[in-house]
């Protein structure tokens, strides 16, 4: 299997156990109905560490674009591959995203509420303010990215690093997850709002493009300055780009406090 298909099945793993964990607890008749915030994180960190398992020998797993883009930033991945890897990582989570479409064929009807049906596939903010929320998910992505590299950089028991970084999902979903739903990936947001958008779903309403560039572009930046720095603070590389993603990172955060009694309709 080549890199390139690593990265779309490992991502369509990804999006069928998230989605599908999401789309039990939220919509109307299934069996996991109501069964909570802890449920979805942990759904999201299983999908996680059976997709590393399953392709992380292949790919390597990245399975998001913030986590290649901060590889490439920082010299450790080669920008040639970057395109297919993204390609790959948005393809894997559309087709992801269809098959929990079909999976919950009787649900979509059986349920009413339209935001329900968007939040089985992508974000929405709890609270919404445009650089809060953007905040919210650089954090997340910046913790994600630095703790990858650290662990990364650890032996662990020949095996166990994709279980650690499941974990590591869980425990960004369950201290960082409130206010965005956190996306922390580009692929995971975008790619299944696209098949929202696209899919027959029954009274499914508006796929909340006004909010859908945020868990884009704020992943990015907090990915990439997660990697930054990871390799500034743990390996002593203080470099230029570590000093313009803190001077827009800090930028972000003045913008977020300024704006912090704003809100749009996303």
């Amino acid at each position: 299997m080549t890199p390139f298909f690593g990265e779309l099945i490992g991502t369509m793993i990804l999006i069928i156990f998230g989605c599908g964990v999401v789309g039990g607890v939220l919509l109307n008749k299934s069996k996991a109905q109501n069964s909570g915030w802890i449920v979805i994180t942990f759904g999201w960190g299983l999908g996680v560490a059976v997709a590393v398992y399953s392709v992380g020998k292949i790919s390597g797993a990245h399975l998001n674009p913030a986590v290649t883009l901060a590889l490439a930033a920082t010299g450790d991945f080669p920008w040639a591959e970057v395109p297919s890897y993204i390609l790959a990582q948005f393809a894997g989570a559309i087709i992801g995203a269809v098959i929990v479409y079909l999976h919950y064929l009787p649900h979509w009807k059986a349920t009413d509420d339209a935001c329900l049906k968007l939040a089985v596939f992508s974000n929405s903010p709890a609270i919404s303010n445009v650089w809060a929320n953007f905040s919210s998910e650089m954090i997340g992505t910046f913790i994600l990215v630095l703790a990858i590299m650290a662990i990364g950089a650890n032996e662990f028991t020949q095996g166990l690093n994709p279980l650690i970084i499941g974990l590591l999902i869980v425990g960004i979903g369950i201290s960082l997850g409130g206010p965005t739903g956190y996306a922390i990936n580009p692929a995971r947001d975008l790619g299944p709002r696209i098949a929202h958008f696209l899919l027959p779903i029954h009274r499914k309403g508006n796929s909340g493009w006004n909010y859908s560039w945020i868990p884009v572009l704020a992943p990015v930046v907090g990915g990439i300055y997660g990697a930054f720095f990871y390799k500034a603070f743990f390996i002593g590389q203080f470099s230029g780009g570590f000093y313009i993603m803190s001077l827009l990172v800090f930028s972000i955060f003045i913008l977020a406090f300024i704006n912090r009694n704003k809100s749009f309709n996303g």
